[in-house]
């Protein structure tokens, strides 16, 4: 059990000490969503900024560094998916890639995209994002989707740079803290966008944060960060009051100024159709949650006609991760383009409702006002 030092100021706790923060408030890495402006806002505001590196090379890794050092001078953290289940070694024949790409057909065909062909690759390897992100030396990198090896976490000691891993599960925090991490988010499953078990099944480990939190903070000896339907000082103090020294906030930022998110999304986040959010695979090949949309309904009843063996739709089978979200990905610009909400991936947490516009300056200072208001 992790022992913290608390003043009388919720602003002061284990983990903004270790990683020298003003506010024990981080900002959600989005795989795919980041915004370099965005993750400079929030340090600069004096919580930790943090930018998704999902599907970017060494040079792109490397921009981004640099282009959120031209902005803060503040910590910031950059966010690497392990390689869950050898997904980046994924390499279907060309039948199976047509089979894959069949069932998405009508999208490209609606907005007017060519099919792709088979790539030679889907994902950059790990080896080649951590090397990069090492170079980059961020003051913090965290871990989504497994447990950073230990030659992974002495490069980053000898870097200079602080790691986060990323349990959905008492177990897997267990597992985090005996590797050797520096904190550990404990990720409830009220979060937005993918859910990042490894121990077991995503839809076997579906935690409440209000159940795993507590539990979490009893079992590890490193400071623990709340994740999971906090979008306001309440959630932040909620977080707190059950031990964590941190929590992250995801949809609350999306919807700010900064994001790097589309219009269209955006506006659904800030509309009635926030309140409905599901778990699905059908998107990205990996459960995740976001607001419902027309693709989400007419590839859960493909992927339903499939596992029922339904011969008269002619239906295929979805393709694993991480072809299916580099298939959707290659007609979502076309989509962003066109403001067409139906056809995108429109990730969004359990507390999207309480998500506002404005910058997210603004809602920094919103949120310390708030916590501050109920922890004094």
């Amino acid at each position: 059990m992790t022992e913290q030092r608390r003043s009388s100021d919720w602003r002061h706790t284990t983990l903004t000490e270790l990683l020298g923060l003003r506010l024990p408030i981080v900002l959600g890495p989005f795989g795919g969503l980041s915004s370099v402006a965005l993750a400079a806002a929030v340090s600069n505001a004096g919580g930790l900024g943090s930018f998704g590196l999902y599907g970017y090379d060494a040079e792109r890794i490397r921009l981004a560094a640099r282009q959120i050092r031209e902005l803060t001078t503040r910590p910031f953290n950059l966010n690497l998916w392990l390689d869950h289940d050898n997904a980046a070694a994924l390499a279907p024949t060309e039948a199976e890639f047509t089979s894959w790409l069949e069932p998405l057909l009508p999208y490209f065909h609606e907005l007017d995209v060519a099919p792709p062909t088979r790539p030679a690759q889907f994902l950059p390897t790990v080896a080649e994002q951590f090397d990069a992100v090492v170079e980059a030396r961020p003051s913090v990198v965290s871990f989504v989707f497994g447990v950073p090896s230990a030659g992974m976490l002495d490069r980053c000691r000898s870097a200079g740079i602080r790691a986060i891993g990323t349990a959905t599960t008492v177990a897997e925090s267990i597992a985090l803290d005996a590797a050797g991490v520096d904190a550990i988010v404990a990720s409830g499953f009220e979060a937005g966008g993918h859910r990042v078990s490894f121990l077991n099944t995503a839809e076997d480990s579906l935690m409440g944060l209000f159940a795993l939190l507590p539990q979490v903070v009893d079992a590890v000896s490193v400071p623990v960060i709340a994740a999971g339907g906090i979008a306001d000082g309440r959630g932040i103090a909620a977080a707190l009051t059950l031990g964590a020294d941190a929590a992250v906030l995801g949809t609350a930022f999306l919807t700010t100024d900064e994001s790097a998110i589309s219009p269209a999304h955006r506006e659904r986040i800030l509309s009635p159709e926030a309140t409905r959010t599901v778990l699905t695979r059908v998107y990205s090949g990996r459960l995740a949650r976001g607001i419902p949309n027309r693709m989400y309904s007419e590839l859960t009843k493909k992927a339903a006609d499939h596992s029922a063996g339904n011969a008269t739709t002619g239906a295929t089978a979805l393709a694993p991760f991480p072809a299916q979200n580099w298939l959707t990905g290659r007609f979502k610009p076309a989509a962003i383009e066109r403001r067409n909400a139906e056809l995108m991936s429109l990730w969004a947490g359990q507390a999207g409702p309480l998500a506002r516009a404005g910058s997210a300056t603004e809602l920094m200072s919103r949120l310390e006002a708030e916590t501050s208001a109920l922890l004094g």
